[in-house]
């Protein structure tokens, strides 16, 4: 899955797609970020406007 290109996606949807690759192919924040090429600010700063917040005990965005 290319998340670089889902940024622009409403953050409940996107909240979703990242979780799940959390879960299924990446053991930490900055691992996905690295993985799919995306600014890690951007997609904090995106999921952070609708309320969510990286968890790194659990590994997802709550």
């Amino acid at each position: 899955m290319d998340l670089s290109k889902c940024l622009a996606l409403d953050p409940h949807l996107l909240v979703g797609l990242v979780n799940t690759e959390l879960r299924n192919h990446c053991d930490s924040l900055d691992d996905l970020v690295k993985t799919h090429d995306i600014g890690e600010d951007a997609l904090v700063e995106r999921l952070g406007g609708a309320g969510y917040i990286y968890q790194p005990a659990q590994n997802q965005f709550r």
